[in-house]
C-alpha cells in the first residue's frame, strides 16, 4: 500500500476502506508518511468530502493511535458532555454537579480555551486550589464516590488527532466536516464514556456559522458515536449572543453559583435543561424530556445540585469559601459601564467579538502560551430583545488594566439598538 495511491483514490473522489484509513494514521502517527503527503490528503478529503462509514473509520483510528480510557470500574452508565464552543458558555459548570445529583456518573475531560472560546478547565482553576490534575484511580475512586470529576485530557489521548489538527491549522484545512467531527469524536470515544450529548453551536461565536453547517456537524457525529457504539445525540444552539450574561472565568464561576441556587439566566437554564435531559434520558434516568427537566429542578430547588459542586470542588483540592461567597472571586480593581446611546431594543449582541474583547483583557489566550487573568472579562447588562432607554447599562468591563480603549470599543461597536424587538431561538434542532 502507497500513501500516494491512497492520495490519488481520495482525489478523485474514490472511497476509502478501513485498511487504507488505518493505514493513513498509523503512517502519520508513527512518522513514516510525511507531513506534505498528509496534508495533500487533508486537502482532497477537504474537496471531495468522506461517507459515514470512512469518518468513523478516521476516527476510530485516531482513538487507537492512543490510550483509551477504561471506565469500567465505575458504576452505572457514564455520560459524557461536548460544547463544540463558543462565549460565555457556562453550562458544563452546571450540568456535570446537577446531573451528578441525580447519581448519573458524569467522569468529565475537559480542555482549555483558545480565542474568543473560553475553556472549561480554566474556569475551574478560577477557584483557588481546585485541580485539574488526577491519577485514573483517584478519578474513578471519585466519580463511584461523588458521581463527578473534571480532569485536564492526557496527553497520549488521541495524539493522532493532535498531530493532524496542527498540520491543518497551516495548511487551510480546518473547516472540513469530516476532520472536524472525528477531531471531537475520537478524543470522546477515547475518554471512555458509553454515552455521548454533543452541544453543536451555530451562530456568530461558533465554528459552525449557519443552521446548514451545524446540522451536518451534529448527524455526522451522532453516527459516528453509533457506530462506534456509543449511545450519541445532539442538541443545535445558537450562539449568536452570549449564553447567559458573563464572559470571563471567575464571573462565569459566580454565574454558575446562582445557577445552581436557581437564579441562572434564562438562556443558560433553558440550555442546561436541554443537555441534562437528553444526558438522563442516555443514562436511563428519565424516559421524557419532561421526566427529567422536573427531576433537575428539583435537585436545584432542594439544594443537591449546589452541594454536589462543593463537595466536587473540595475534592479537587478547591477552596470551598470562595463558592460559599463568590464575591471573594469578584477582585478586579477597575469596572467600567458600556451604555446605551439611545432608545429602543437590543437587536444584536455579536458573540465572536464580545469574546474578543474579553480575550483583550486577558480573559482568554491569543496564543497558548498566553497566561489568563481569571478576574477579568465582561457581564452584559442586557440580551437580545430587552428593551433600553437612553444611559441604561448594556454591560459592565471588569478590568485589572487602566486602557481598555480597545476592548470598550469592541464591545460598544458589537451590541445594536433598534427601534424595534426581535428574538433568538436558543434550540436550533435536536439530532439522534
Amino acid at each position: 500500500m502507497r500513501m500516494v495511491d491512497l492520495i490519488e483514490k481520495k482525489r478523485d473522489g474514490g472511497r476509502l476502506s478501513t485498511d487504507e484509513i488505518n493505514f493513513i494514521i498509523d503512517g502519520y502517527t508513527k512518522g513514516s508518511i510525511p507531513d506534505y503527503q498528509m496534508s495533500a490528503f487533508a486537502m482532497a478529503v477537504f474537496f471531495r468530502d468522506m461517507t459515514d462509514e470512512e469518518i468513523t473509520a478516521l476516527t476510530l483510528a485516531m482513538v487507537h493511535s492512543g490510550d483509551v480510557v477504561d471506565l469500567s470500574a465505575i458504576d452505572g452508565i457514564k455520560v459524557d458532555k461536548h460544547s463544540t464552543g463558543g462565549v460565555g458558555d457556562t453550562t458544563t459548570l452546571v450540568l456535570a454537579p446537577l446531573v451528578a445529583a441525580l447519581d448519573v456518573p458524569v467522569a468529565k475531560m475537559s480542555g482549555r480555551g483558545l480565542g474568543h472560546t473560553g475553556g472549561t478547565l480554566d474556569k475551574y482553576e478560577a477557584i483557588p486550589g481546585f485541580s485539574i490534575d488526577m491519577s485514573e484511580d483517584k478519578f474513578i475512586q471519585s466519580v463511584n464516590e461523588l458521581k463527578v470529576a473534571v480532569i485536564g485530557q492526557t496527553g497520549e489521548l488521541a495524539p493522532a488527532d493532535k498531530k493532524l489538527y496542527a498540520l491543518r491549522d497551516v495548511t487551510a484545512t480546518v473547516n472540513s466536516v469530516p476532520m472536524i467531527a472525528s477531531s471531537i469524536m475520537s478524543k470522546k470515544i477515547a475518554a471512555g464514556a458509553d454515552a455521548i450529548v454533543l452541544d453543536v453551536t451555530v451562530g456568530e461565536g461558533a465554528f459552525m456559522k449557519t443552521p446548514q453547517e451545524a446540522k451536518r456537524l451534529a448527524e455526522t457525529m451522532v453516527a459516528i458515536g453509533n457506530m462506534a457504539g456509543r449511545k450519541t445525540k445532539a442538541v443545535i444552539s445558537d450562539m449568536s449572543e452570549p449564553l447567559g450574561f458573563a464572559i470571563g472565568n471567575s464571573l462565569e464561576i459566580v454565574e454558575a453559583i446562582d445557577a445552581l441556587k436557581g437564579n441562572g439566566p434564562e438562556d443558560l437554564m433553558e440550555l442546561v435543561y436541554t443537555l441534562g435531559g437528553q444526558m438522563l434520558i442516555l443514562a436511563q434516568k428519565a424516559q421524557t424530556m419532561e421526566e427529567a427537566r422536573s427531576l433537575m429542578e428539583e435537585k436545584i430547588a432542594n439544594g443537591a445540585a449546589f452541594n454536589k459542586f462543593k463537595e466536587m470542588v473540595a475534592n479537587q483540592g478547591g477552596d470551598v469559601s470562595y463558592i460559599e461567597d463568590p464575591e471573594k472571586l469578584l477582585t478586579a480593581k477597575y469596572k467600567t459601564e458600556i451604555l446605551a446611546k439611545e432608545d429602543g431594543y437590543v437587536s444584536k449582541i455579536v458573540a465572536d467579538k464580545i469574546g474578543t474583547a474579553a480575550m483583550l483583557l486577558g480573559a482568554g489566550r491569543a496564543t497558548k502560551e498566553d497566561t489568563i487573568d481569571f478576574a477579568v472579562g465582561v457581564v452584559l447588562k442586557k440580551k437580545v430583545g430587552d428593551k433600553v432607554a437612553k444611559g441604561d447599562v448594556l454591560a459592565q468591563i471588569h478590568a485589572n488594566q487602566e486602557d481598555i480603549v480597545e476592548a470598550k470599543a469592541m464591545i460598544e461597536d458589537n451590541i445594536s439598538i433598534t427601534a424595534t424587538a426581535s428574538h433568538i431561538q436558543l434550540i436550533h434542532a435536536i439530532i439522534g
